[in-house]
């Protein structure tokens, strides 16, 4: 059995290490209170985007994109979002793990064929690891979510699949449904899936706004607005994910640090009765040898 020593050293030690995790966690927090707000202000440029992307695409007119293109698969990219720093749980290491597998898929491709975007510093890590070349470093895009930062990455993506550098695009990210809950995400990109486009945007519209409005005139044409709202859609793609990877990754980090000061807590309790029992013994110990003394 440890010392009373021991114990005690190991108490002090739980203590400052729940001390350190407690206020992790408070930072978290804040974090996470942050990076909501900047989603909920991103919210109705979004919304609107959609509903009036929806409401052109159910009209019948006819229009021409480079983004809907949809041709043989012998070039894939794949954008991976993940963190710049670590203790936030599963976060990391599951968006690795779907990264992985992604590309386990793709594999007959050839590695050269195969062209990743990590978006954060431990993916960044996994994908070298995995033999890959990263194309570009876009690290301080995970810390601070910023909207040129997101265009100039769609921008990329967008010239690359123009210019059939890529045949398909994928992402890879984490979706922020709520404090205690956040999901894997993977989705296509690019080619644009304009039928998904418009059931997704619907599903977050008012009744009354899913039909097209045609009391107005649009110049020079339908189809020519749709062709240049989609490289906008897409732009705004880009950033409402890393908005969502950013918030996900702090009410993971929150989680995990409530867990692990939950768990130190439990120590503390468990080494203060291991004390106290030790504690105890010692001294019954120091009784029994006093009264075998006198009792001689």
């Amino acid at each position: 059995m440890a010392s009373l020593k021991e114990v005690k050293n190991r108490i002090s030690s739980v203590k400052s290490t729940r001390q350190i995790t407690s206020a992790m966690k408070m930072v978290a927090s804040a974090k996470l209170h942050k990076a909501q707000g900047r989603i909920e202000n991103m919210l109705p440029y979004q919304r609107k985007l959609n509903e009036i992307l929806t409401n052109f695409l159910r009209t019948d007119a006819s229009f021409e994109s480079p983004y809907t293109e949809k041709r043989p698969v012998t070039r894939v990219a794949v954008v991976a979002f993940s963190s710049n720093g670590s203790l936030c749980g599963a976060f990391n290491s599951n968006v690795a793990k779907m990264l992985e597998r992604t590309l386990e898929e793709y594999q007959s491709l050839g590695k050269e064929n195969l062209l990743i975007y990590p978006v954060g510093k431990k993916v960044e890590e996994a994908v070298r690891k995995m033999g890959y070349v990263p194309q570009g470093s876009y690290q301080p895009m995970a810390d601070k979510p910023s909207y040129v930062e997101a265009y100039k990455l769609a921008k990329e993506l967008m010239q690359a699949f123009v210019e059939k550098q890529v045949d398909h695009v994928e992402l890879i990210y984490y979706h922020f449904k709520s404090m205690g809950y956040q999901v894997l995400v993977r989705e296509n990109y690019l080619p644009i899936d304009l039928t998904q486009v418009a059931q997704e945007a619907a599903e977050g519209m008012p009744e009354d706004a899913r039909s097209f409005k045609n009391d107005y005139i649009v110049e020079p044409s339908v189809g020519e607005l749709i062709a240049e709202l989609l490289p906008k859609v897409l732009s705004q793609k880009i950033f409402t994910v890393l908005l969502d990877s950013n918030t996900s990754e702090h009410a993971a980090r929150m989680l995990a640090m409530q867990t692990a000061t939950d768990n130190a807590n439990e120590l503390i309790q468990d080494l203060t009765k291991q004390y106290n029992k030790s504690r105890q013994q010692a001294i019954t110990n120091e009784l029994l040898d006093i009264i075998g003394g006198s009792l001689k």
